[in-house]
């Protein structure tokens, strides 16, 4: 991997951040606090359209032939990314974006990125037919990428998780000697660590959808290619919090017959942050969960699929119990 590259990226990224916080406000880039927000003043947003562009105007310059060998995937992630523009910019309907991912999705498919193999369960080895696995393939794309979008509810916190899933894709790539695994992962938590200055409480800018909905999709696609490598059920540990966090809002949801895709203040950053009214204590132990469950997965790597699908379900029943806003109710009474 070109050092030369990596040096671009952090240098770009560093100096495009600065020009958006300067011009957010005159290109319409502004995040304006609502009942939901969890910040109080106007803030830049959209450090994704920096920190992505950095990757790509990087690999022009220093590396044209390695975006050459993998042009459908760069193409890929930049159709999501440009989706993510749009939607920062004027606002585009959810329809709008999953169609953006779709489009996307059906390039990966052009190059075989599907999740055809399920593992092995009870001396049974689960394979999806090709039409079934395309299927189930971009809903998983999708639901994630739109999973890691949610968690971008506080400052630091989407970048910092998404810091942690790359990190441990990057160690899986280098010990498997995958170039892409290495490359991908390696220039986003070089741009990371960048934004990340400007992102952490209290933030300087957002990343806005250009970015959660850029990191979703390729977290989703590094997903799929670690799974060439290990088990199937030990990669849900790698991605473990934002799907932790979707499932237990949907099925709280669910309980309370609301919509699925009703939006609340019910994700695990919400109720952690009303414990102790601060951010960086809420991300920071949100961040280590995930570290925690990087660890679990990289260290399961070759486990049992179905021992590994239990301890993801007890996880899960875990945290859908302690993450629950109704808890002080109960201790009052």
């Amino acid at each position: 991997m070109n050092i030369f590259i990596l040096i671009s990226i952090a240098l770009l990224t560093f100096v495009m951040i600065l020009l958006l916080i300067r011009y957010a406000p005159k290109l319409g880039l502004v995040d304006r606090p609502n009942e939901r927000s969890m910040h109080q003043k106007i803030t830049p947003r959209g450090a994704g359209i920096a920190f992505v562009s950095a990757i790509y105007l990087s690999l022009f310059l220093f590396d044209p032939q390695y975006l050459k060998k993998y042009d459908f995937i760069y193409i890929a992630i930049a159709l999501v990314w440009i989706g993510g523009i749009w939607d920062d910019i004027k606002s585009i309907s959810p329809k709008m974006k999953f169609v953006f991912i779709f489009i996307a999705s059906v390039i990966l498919f052009r190059e075989e990125y599907a999740i055809f193999d399920l593992g092995t369960y009870l001396g049974y080895h689960l394979m999806l037919p090709h039409w079934i696995a395309y299927i189930f393939t971009f809903f998983a794309i999708a639901g994630y990428t739109n999973a890691l979008n949610l968690m971008d509810g506080l400052d630091g916190l989407a970048g910092s998780v998404s810091l942690v899933m790359l990190a441990t894709f990057l160690a899986i790539g280098i010990q498997y000697h995958d170039e892409l695994l290495i490359t991908l992962s390696a220039f986003f938590i070089i741009a990371l660590i960048i934004f990340l200055a400007f992102n952490w409480h209290p933030a300087k800018i957002f990343m806005g959808d250009s970015g959660s909905l850029t990191l979703g999709f390729v977290i989703a696609l590094l997903t799929i290619r670690v799974s060439h490598y290990i088990s199937p059920a030990a990669v849900l540990f790698i991605i473990a919090l934002p799907l932790l966090d979707t499932f237990i809002v949907m099925t709280r949801r669910k309980q309370r017959h609301r919509s699925l895709f009703e939006a609340d203040k019910n994700h695990m950053h919400h109720l952690l942050y009303k414990v102790k009214q601060d951010v960086p204590f809420s991300t920071m132990m949100l961040v280590m969960m995930q570290v925690i469950f990087s660890i679990i997965g990289f260290q399961m790597q070759h486990s049992n699929d179905l021992l590994t699908i239990l301890l993801f379900m007890l996880l899960f029943y875990v945290y859908l119990n302690l993450f629950d806003e109704r808890l002080k109710v109960r201790k009052k009474k």
